[in-house]
């Protein structure tokens, strides 16, 4: 006998009953667990998802000249965000930022794309916002989706100097630079000193960024800052005090309009600088935002280089400024007395080729001093034919020629003195050889420096060798190697270039301000240019009640430096010894 269908369904309507009781007692077990044993666990994950952490840059430490006074500061500006996980209607935002703060909606869609990282993190979509237009958003602040906006302490500059190339300008980290070495425990946005003493104390100037906490609300609209444990207040960065006079920097910059070249005013017993100026230069402010696309334009393509920092990076033949490295090598040496003397008819001759001095009528008989103060050219294409030229390498790099400075700026160049195999490698078997090397007698060929070089050089011979490296803001620094060069060498060195300032015909007298008590050395150079009319140099330095300052004066195509370099040390010396206001540098 079969068994009826209804036997079956009953069997199974009880499993069933059964599979939902136990389906039953397992939810309110899991309800149990939620809401009463896991209930701080879940608790805190809920404040989470309505809770927003949220970046607080710090303000960069400020630069100072020596006195105290601000040369860069910080001024608050507001940044605009958008976070993409919040955003409902993209370009319904755009639309409002758009109507309210007047920002073209392209330059929101570049900006967001170029610093998007991730859905979750904010991506800048205008920078400089006014207090102005952060009102008006604030009116729409109910129709926007996923829109912050942050205060940023943005660099603002003393409006007395630029001193842009000393100073230097921050950059934002892109994503190149997001992934290299230099750029550990930085973030996309964030800026890094690029160039100047922005660059050199970067560690010291940028700080610690800091957190803080907002509740948002379902459409990631923040509604209140909340206190929260995790909270951290950002960490200022450090001040920097430099030896830069602010009131001498505002002198040389007028004084210099127009030019270009560099000054450099520094104290040779110390290597601080005063003041530090490479011309053309730059707005402060132009990597700050404020300056239009079409300015920068203009200065990338500018053919006079402003962004170029000349007295680091602007590589010259010295001139007649090289010619006291051949004489100290001829006196130590012993390859001559001081009253060696050298018939200079205007021109010499050197197997085929003939080269003159920059006197075509000649000096006549004329020893090692006047030589050097009237810096007579045929005096030392004989010279050299009396020193070995591997020697004449190592004394000239003895004074800096074909090294770095050791400024505390960055990326500087070791500019060239050129040596055996240089010379070999681009001129031949015979590149090396008292004939190739008459032009670097006077300053002249394949020997390449710096302005930075230059007034290491003049601080080393104002001081007998005993000198520190330029220096900015450093306070513990190795002093400069000193030249072994004796006491009585140093002396000869130094009565000729007083000769260059007081002698009747001396170069550098246009250079001397006549003060009571004040005695200026000084040596004028002119650098062969292939590309136009010489450079002009002037190296000098002046001492009065045991105060004493070095200039170094370079002008692109300027000429004779006798007549063109040497009036702006005058200047720079009246202020200094003549000035009240001086007074303040001396400290």
């Amino acid at each position: 006998m079969l068994k009826s269908p209804n036997s079956i369904s009953k069997l199974q309507y009880w499993i069933s009953i059964l599979i939902i009781l136990v389906f039953h007692l397992l939810l309110v077990y899991r309800f149990f667990q939620v809401q009463i044993l896991d209930h701080d666990l879940y608790s805190k994950q809920a404040d989470n998802n309505r809770i927003r952490a949220t970046s607080i840059p710090s303000p960069r430490g400020l630069i100072l000249d020596r006195n105290g006074e601000i040369i860069v500061d910080n001024y608050p500006t507001y940044i605009l965000y958008g976070i993409d996980a919040e955003i409902l209607n993209k370009n319904k935002n755009y639309e409002i930022i758009n109507k309210t703060t007047g920002i073209d909606i392209s330059i929101l869609e570049k900006n967001y794309k170029n610093n998007y990282r991730n859905k979750f993190l904010p991506a800048r979509l205008a920078k400089d916002l006014t207090i102005s237009q952060l009102s008006r958003l604030e009116e729409e602040h109910h129709n926007l989706s996923g829109i912050i906006y942050k205060q940023f302490p943005e660099r603002i500059f003393n409006q007395k100097i630029r001193a842009s190339h000393v100073l230097g300008y921050l950059k934002e980290i892109d994503n190149e630079m997001l992934f290299s070495n230099a750029t550990n425990n930085y973030q996309l946005g964030d800026l890094t000193g690029w160039t100047g003493i922005e660059k050199q104390y970067e560690s010291t100037l940028k700080g610690k960024k800091g957190v803080s906490y907002h509740q948002v609300d379902a459409f990631g609209r923040e509604t209140e800052k909340i206190e929260f444990e995790n909270s951290i207040l950002p960490i200022p960065g450090k001040n920097v005090y430099t030896s830069l006079d602010i009131n001498l920097q505002s002198l040389i910059e007028k004084e210099f309009e127009g030019k270009t070249g560099v000054v450099i005013v520094s104290k040779p017993k110390t290597g601080e600088i005063l003041s530090f100026l490479s011309s053309p230069d730059y707005k402060p402010d132009l990597f700050t935002g404020l300056v239009s696309n079409d300015d920068w334009k203009m200065i990338i393509n500018d053919p006079n280089k402003p962004l170029l920092n000349r007295a680091t990076n602007g590589i010259y033949p010295p001139g007649s400024i090289f010619k006291m490295v051949v004489l100290i090598e001829l006196l130590e040496r012993n390859l001559v007395s001081t009253e060696w003397s050298v018939l200079c008819t205007g021109e010499y001759e050197y197997f085929d080729r003939v080269h003159r001095c920059w006197d075509e009528n000649g000096h006549g008989k004329i020893n090692m001093k006047d030589a050097l103060v009237q810096s007579c050219d045929i005096y030392f294409y004989e010279a050299v034919q009396k020193i070995k030229l591997d020697n004449l390498y190592l004394r000239a790099e003895e004074f800096g020629y074909g090294q770095e400075s050791n400024i505390d700026l960055p990326n500087e160049m070791k500019g060239r003195m050129p040596n055996r195999d240089f010379m070999n490698k681009l001129y031949g078997k015979w590149g090396w050889s008292k004939g190739a090397l008459l032009n670097i007698a006077i300053g002249q060929g394949e020997i390449l420096s710096t302005p930075v070089q230059m007034a290491n050089y003049t601080n080393l011979i104002a001081t007998n060798g005993d000198t520190y490296p330029l220096n900015l803001v450093r306070s513990k620094i190795d002093k400069l190697n000193r030249p072994q060069v004796e006491l009585k060498n140093w002396q000869i060195i130094q009565d000729a270039m007083r000769e260059v300032v007081i002698g009747a015909k001396g170069t550098g007298k246009l250079s001397d301000p006549k003060l009571p008590g004040l005695s200026i050395y000084g040596k004028t150079g002119t650098a062969e240019n292939p590309h136009g009319e010489a450079h002009a140099w002037y190296i000098t330095y002046g001492e009065k009640n045991n105060e004493m300052i070095s200039i170094v004066v370079l002008i692109e195509n300027g000429g004779s430096g006798g007549t063109y370099a040497t009036p702006i040390a005058r200047k720079i010396y009246n202020y200094y010894f003549n000035s009240n206001k001086s007074k303040l540098a001396k400290n």
